[in-house]
This record gives structure tokens, sequence and C-alpha cells, in this order.
């Protein structure tokens, strides 16, 4: 157990399983390892979320091969979530909305509360049904319920807090009721908003300038969201549009990047807002118990390489299963497979690796080489839905070499991870913010091949645990980028991955080896709370 404070830690979305669709990619499954490793350190945290009806978009690929976007309803109930007893009450858009709270009790003293609109009678009720979904003024509800409902609903279950953790700035609104509460109480504003900077700390995820959400005062005034406190408050705090990521470095004590260089990116990003904290850095770390074989750790630390090898083979034939279950493509566990699953987005170049076709296409016709692709696209990002039907094309080019698994869950998640000889990552540098995917592979012995960004250039001894593409290499101009990046790729698959597996046996179990013991404890999240409680829960001396 570790001394901490009492933490409320909040976020939009949560991957604990798949069977509570609460979560859209990674800020998700990051969330539901934060909890997880809470649980386990015994820390006094609780997390606020919201029990999204609908859940994210659903994908399935039509008979043109173009991602195709469903939502269904899912109907939550003991032993998934219960019932605490408590509504409490926010007003959006001059109604007042009745949230219900729920709980998942999974993790003990760590338990997670989530907040629900859908209600009978209540106005506003489709708040809480579709995550990241709906017009710009339902963003605006969804995060009244979680930021103002989430501190009222702590306040109606009693829990007393020191440090509330808002995991993106989809959660600042809390600190607009904090400050709510200290007037109502009887201090200035200029008290209240000092005060309440002292219990907020916050986590900025992507470095990417469209991923940090805006809106505009005369929404947020419309909605409701400024509780009183008017446009001149809120463009004071966050700008005109009102920047969600501005906002919350203005009202937090203390400020984190989820890697190394990422604390770097996003120092130089918001270098210009004055008032903020120092932004520092905390690399992410994963739940162990969810995402690795314990039994490829304890075969490693052996040094028994070839009972590690055959382990590994097995999990590669659960891959292979898996992809035939959900595609129809049969492929080879004698042969290289290399995983990537990613959201579709642009900065990620999931379809890089096909744009070499003199190097590449010999490798997948002769069945050298095997990809397998997923991933899943924004409903409303057109790029990412062609993104996705470049991938499904290319299966459709090399069916015997190629396959995309549509709808990217946990489940796929960890059959990739566990189950791929590689662990493709090739974003621009530096727009990952992270990549924990990468984490889960290194720990079970699946080797990385990744651009400089994220976590990896903390972990990577380039030819030892994995390989390093582009050797860090940055340009504002994006066809010089993808063009130096594409052919270190192609020349790491063709000339060094590609020998490697099939010409030095020892030399690959190896680098599984040094990659499962290299990353094990360094990232893992009990290392990353330990960082947290150290340099952001933690009072400052």
């Amino acid at each position: 157990m570790i001394d901490s404070p009492r933490t409320a830690y909040f976020c939009m979305e949560y991957g604990l399983d798949d069977t509570l669709k609460l979560y859209a990619g990674g800020l998700g499954i990051l969330a539901g390892d934060h909890l997880k490793g809470a649980h386990d350190l015994e820390l006094p945290l609780v997390g606020i979320g919201i029990l999204w009806k609908q859940g994210y978009v659903r994908q399935a690929i039509d008979p043109d091969g173009y991602p195709v976007d469903t939502y269904r309803s899912h109907v939550y109930g003991p032993p998934e979530v219960t019932d605490t007893g408590v509504e409490v009450s926010v007003r959006i858009q001059d109604a007042d909305v009745r949230v219900k709270v729920w709980k998942t009790d999974a993790f003990g003293n760590a338990p997670l509360y989530l907040l629900d609109t859908d209600l009978p009678g209540n106005p506003m009720h489709t708040t809480t049904w579709q995550l990241y979904g709906g017009t710009p003024e339902v963003r605006v509800a969804q995060e009244i319920v979680l930021g103002i409902g989430g501190v009222r609903a702590l306040r109606a279950l009693g829990h007393e807090v020191d440090v509330y953790h808002f995991n993106e700035g989809h959660a600042l609104l809390a600190a607009v009721e904090l400050i709510r509460e200290k007037r109502e109480a009887g201090a200035s504003l200029d008290e209240a908003q000092a005060a309440t900077r002292e219990e907020v700390v916050f986590t900025t995820h992507t470095p990417v300038p469209e991923g940090n959400e805006s809106h505009s005062i005369r929404r947020l005034l419309y909605c409701g969201a400024d509780l009183g406190l008017g446009a001149d408050w809120l463009k004071s705090v966050g700008g005109d549009p009102f920047n969600m990521t501005v906002g919350a470095l203005r009202l937090s004590r203390a400020a984190n990047g989820v890697a190394q260089l990422h604390g770097e990116t996003a120092r130089g990003m918001w270098a210009h807002v004055e008032e903020a904290p120092p932004i520092q850095a905390i690399t992410n770390g994963i739940h162990r118990a969810t995402w690795t074989d314990t039994d490829l750790v304890e075969l490693a630390e052996s040094g028994a390489d070839e009972a590690l090898w055959e382990r590994h083979q097995t999990h590669k034939q659960d891959l292979i299963d898996y992809v035939a279950e959900q595609t129809g493509t049969q492929l080879r566990a004698d042969r290289l497979l290399i995983g990537f699953a990613r959201r579709a987005v642009a900065y990620k170049r999931a379809p890089l690796i096909f744009e070499d076709a003199e190097t590449i296409v010999p490798l997948l016709e002769s069945g050298r080489l095997q990809l397998v692709f997923s991933g899943k696209s924004h409903p409303l990002d057109s790029h990412g839905r062609d993104i996705v039907g470049t991938l499904v094309e290319m299966t459709e080019r090399y069916p015997n070499s190629v396959a995309f698994v549509p709808d990217y869950s946990m489940r796929t998640g960890r059959v990739l991870t566990r189950g791929a000889d590689v662990w493709l990552n090739n974003p621009r540098r530096p727009q990952e913010a992270s990549g924990t995917s990468g984490m889960k592979a290194a720990m079970n012995g699946v080797l990385n091949a990744s651009t400089l960004d994220g976590w990896w250039p903390e972990a990577c001894r380039d030819g030892v645990n994995g390989w390093e593409i582009g050797g860090g290499f940055e340009s504002a101009d994006l066809a010089e980028l993808d063009a130096h990046d594409l052919a270190a790729l192609v020349e790491t698959v063709a000339s060094r991955i590609v020998p490697t597996y099939y010409d030095d046996h020892s030399g690959w179990v190896g680098m599984m080896r040094a990659s499962i013991l290299d990353t094990r404890e360094a990232f893992s999240v009990e290392r990353m709370l330990r960082e947290y409680v150290a340099q952001m829960y933690a009072p400052a001396a």
C-alpha cells in the first residue's frame, strides 16, 4: 500500500473489459488500467465516468470494402454495475436533468462511479447515449454531466476528496463546480479559483492540435456550463473559442504528458499559456495482469529460450485462429507475422508499408511476410474511413498474406499483442502521445519496430529488444517526413527483421527475452502510479 491523498479520477471513457462498452480507444484503456493499478496498490482512488448506453461506434465492412457505422444499445445491471440509489441534478439548457449514479465494484478500494441520464421522463435523457457522439451542444452536455455531475455525485456519496485528477480536458467543468461551491460558501471568485487550482491535477494526451477540444463561448453559456461565471471569466481561463486543454492547464496546480518525448512536445505546444503549471512527464504503463502472459515473464527470467518460443507459438496460433474466425483469412504459423492495431487517423500512417510495392509485394506474394491490421475510424473522419478502406483493399489484393480485423476491441488488442511476432508502429514523430499497445506487445515478447515516438525512445535498444525506424527524424514537410520514414521502414523490415526471423532463430528469441525483461517493470502501471502519487497527487512541499 502507498500513502496517497484521496483522489477522484475523472475520464470520459474507461476500458475495463469487453462487457462494458464504455471506451473508444487508448485513453479509455489507460483509464481502466489506472483503476486496476490503484486497486492493486490499495490507493484511495475513485473513478468518475459515464454509463454510455450505446457506447462508441461499432464498425463493420460493407461489400464494397468500406466501413459501416452502427450503434447498439446495452442494458446494464448486476453484476457489471449496481445501483447506488443516488441521484443528483445538473442544469443543461435551462432544464434540470437527473443523473443516476451506478457503481462497478470490480476493484474494491478503487470503485468506478458511472453517471447516467437515460431515465424515464428525464429531459436531455439521450445525453449519455453515445460516447463522443452527437452535436457540439451534446458534447458540452456530456461534459456537464461528467464534470459538474461528477462532483455532485461524490458529495452525495459521501466521498472526501483531496485531489481531482482530470484525465484529458473533458472533465474541466468539475473545476467550475468546485469554484461554485467555494463561492457559495463565501469565498470571492479569486479566492475560490486559487483554492480550486490547488486541488486539481491534469493529464494531457494528444499532441495533435485538433484533438484538443474547443467550444464557442456562446455554446457554453447556452448550455449553462459556466454556472453563472459569465463570458468574460470563460475567456480569461480558456480563451475564445474556449479551449478545454488551456482551461484545464490554468485551473490545475500540476500537469503532465504521458511519455518523456510527449512532455517535451506538450511544453512546446502550450508554452503560450500564461499561469499554467510546468508540464512534467509521467510515462504511461499497463496493467500486466490484464495484458500479459505471466508464464512468458517466468520463462524469460529463467533463460528457457525454447520454452519461451513454444509459448509464443501457442499465442501465435491463437491469433491465427482468431483472424480466420473474424475474416476467413488463413495465415501460417511458420511465417513472419507483423501486427498493427491503431485508431485509423492520418498521422499513424497505417498503410505506409504498402507504399514501397517494389520491396514489400514480393515478400507478401512469397508468404515470407504476413500483416494483420485492426483499427477503427471516427464516424465523422472521412480520411480515417478511407484508411480503413485502403487496408481492406490490401487484404483483397494479397488474400493469403494480409488481414484486416474490423471493429477493433480489447479482445482483438489482447490477441494481437500476444500473438504477433513483430509490433509495427510508424506515426509521424512527434505526434504520438505514448502508445501503450507497444508496451503490451513488448512484455509478451512481441518485438517492437517503431519510429522513435511516444514511449519507444525510452525503451528501444535497437537490434537488442526491437528496432527503431527513422532515427528520430522530424520535418514540418510531411511529404519529406513520410518519404524518409517509408525508406527506413522497408529497409528495417526487408534487411533486418525478415533475415533475423528466418536465419537467426537464437538471436530472435534472445531479442524476445530482452524485450520482456527490459519493459516488465519500467512500463507497468504500478511504476506509473507511484510516480503520479509522488509527483502529482502529493501536495507540494
